[in-house]
């Protein structure tokens, strides 16, 4: 009888670590995807630290120099726009996190009027758009046009984001809805001593999402504003780049045009990579509970 358990626990344990032959191409499928991902931050990293760096695939650097660092930190034509990206990242962030919140906690009401319509009409502008023109006639109208908030509200209203909201509150258990109601708890208290605390992965996940789009902003930054002491991060680096004057300055001190663009690059990144990590123990948990129904 003990020869049969044993053999069986044998079989057993041969077959948890039987490998078929799908899961090692799935690897393999990964493993290559990564490898492609890597590899050109790597090359863009590598050409942000070599002094002497040329169009090519040099994944080591030839003449190790933080020049290129150096000139796009000492430029001071990028500190007002750094302080605008931060503004409209933090604003934007706080404000799409506040209309995400309450219109999905406003969805989750199931005894509300035209709940199921309003459902429909908001996943309606997901699939069709007015377009770009008719957004900025909008914007004109409303005398948005050369500030901040031209920028903050139309990326704070994010259906998707909002749906994904919606998803997780309605995984709460009601039986904490009705007991706090039993307890003469208001709507609205309900909502902040109840559900906020228990969305952090969500509330994190999803904010990470807004951070990085505000921060990325460049399209409705050329778009909409045409002063530019209201330019964002990503619209001076670019012209940075593409200025002749400060690549040739670049090239009289001895740093090649390829060090500067690589190292604006980087330093465009970095606050999303210091973000991240300090979002990312919430950030699948938000999204998976955000994004399947049970």
């Amino acid at each position: 009888m003990k020869s049969k358990v044993a053999t069986a626990s044998a079989d057993s344990g041969r077959k948890s670590t039987k490998i078929d032959g799908f899961t090692i191409l799935n690897g393999i499928f990964f493993l290559i995807t990564c490898i492609i991902i890597i590899i050109p931050l790597v090359k863009v990293f590598v050409d942000s630290i070599d002094a002497k760096a040329a169009y090519g695939m040099n994944l080591i650097p030839n003449e190790f120099s933080l020049s290129g660092y150096k000139l796009v930190l000492s430029t001071v034509a990028l500190y007002k726009p750094f302080f605008i990206s931060c503004v409209i990242t933090v604003a934007g962030t706080l404000i799409g996190l506040i209309l995400c919140t309450l219109g999905a906690y406003v969805l989750i009401q199931f005894d509300m009027p035209g709940r199921t319509l309003f459902s429909y009409m908001l996943l309606f502008t997901m699939i069709f758009q007015a377009g770009m023109v008719p957004m900025y006639l909008n914007m004109k109208s409303l005398g948005l046009t050369n500030t901040l908030w031209s920028i903050i509200l139309p990326g704070s209203i994010n259906i998707y984001n909002l749906i994904l909201m919606r998803n997780f509150f309605e995984g709460i258990p009601q039986s904490l809805f009705e007991s706090a109601e039993i307890d003469g708890c208001t709507p609205m208290g309900i909502f902040l001593k109840i559900v906020l605390p228990l969305s952090k992965a969500a509330l994190a996940s999803i904010g990470l999402m807004f951070a990085v789009y505000f921060w990325n902003e460049y399209t409705n930054v050329t778009i909409y504003i045409n002063d530019s002491n209201l330019q964002n991060f990503q619209v001076k680096l670019r012209s940075l780049i593409l200025d002749d004057q400060s690549l040739a300055a670049a090239t009289s001190a001895g740093i090649f045009q390829t060090t500067v663009k690589n190292a604006a690059i980087i330093v465009a990144i970095i606050p999303p990579l210091v973000i991240y990590p300090i979002c990312q123990k919430y950030f699948v948990t938000g999204i998976n509970m955000g994004a399947v129904k049970e």
